[in-house]
Formats: structure tokens, C-alpha cells, sequence
């Protein structure tokens, strides 16, 4: 059976719940090589209105990233939503880039969340993440 740590509670977006330990095949982890430590920080990002299709099916991730990043000058800086975005697209995105970025941010018709908080509250790209920061990624468009 799998370790508690690796079980992943997922949901459908209309309250049904499902846990990983239930169908063991589907889990997926970030790939990453940044181990938990005091020089990373701890992100929840979820996915809703179908984005976790493009995302390996997984509609939420636990992920570690680094707490700075080192600017071109050498200079480090807070790690923050652009850098998160990024991150997602080279580790996440499992297809259709077009469908989740727009250059360096989100493509219109999604709406981020920090911490149930709409981004552009909280600065959109230029937000500073923290540890335990929840992200919530929905998209608005669909068919009909």
C-alpha cells in the first residue's frame, strides 16, 4: 500500500471526492528535484473547470520551489507568480501550452485565485509567494 505522504485527495469540482489511495495507478507527482528545506516553499496549486486536462488529469499539486531566485544580476528576489507560471509550463503542463499561457502570464479567460483572493488584488505576476500559498487556476471558457 502507498505511504500516507503520497496520497492524494482530488476533487471534481462538484463536491465528489476521490483519494489516490483508491486508484494508486493515477498518482502523479510534479517532477522536481527541489527537496523540502528551508530555502523552499510549500505551494498548493488546484485546477478547476477542466484545466487539470491538461495538467496529467491531476487537479491538484503539492509542490516545493525555491524561496528566491536569482535575478541576471545576481541579486536574489522573493519568488513570485511569474516564476510560478513558468515553473507549471517546464514541470506541469502536460500538453497544449496555448490553452493555459499567454507570454509570460495566464491567457485571458482564466481566473487565478491566491488564497481565494481574485490576483489582480494582489498584484497578479508581480505577487511574492509564501510558504503554505494556495493557487487556484480556473478556467472560464467553455462550450455550449
Amino acid at each position: 500500500m502507498s505511504n500516507s505522504d503520497d496520497l492524494i485527495t482530488t476533487s471534481n469540482g462538484l463536491g465528489y471526492t476521490t483519494s489516490s489511495a483508491n486508484h494508486p495507478e493515477q498518482l502523479v507527482k510534479p517532477p522536481t528535484n527541489i527537496s523540502a528545506d528551508e530555502d523552499t516553499i510549500e505551494i498548493k496549486i488546484e485546477f478547476g473547470g477542466g484545466l487539470h486536462l491538461i495538467f496529467s488529469s491531476q487537479p491538484s499539486h503539492k509542490i516545493n520551489i525555491p524561496k528566491n531566485i536569482i535575478n541576471e544580476d545576481g541579486s536574489k528576489q522573493p519568488v513570485n507568480m511569474k516564476y510560478l507560471v513558468k515553473w507549471m509550463k517546464n514541470n506541469l503542463l502536460s500538453e497544449r501550452e496555448e490553452m493555459f499561457c499567454d507570454g509570460d502570464g495566464v491567457r485571458p479567460g482564466i481566473l487565478v485565485l491566491i488564497n481565494d483572493a481574485d490576483w489582480e488584488l494582489e498584484g497578479e505576476l508581480e505577487y511574492e509567494l509564501r510558504d503554505r500559498d494556495e493557487i487556484v487556476f480556473i478556467s472560464t471558457l467553455h462550450g455550449g
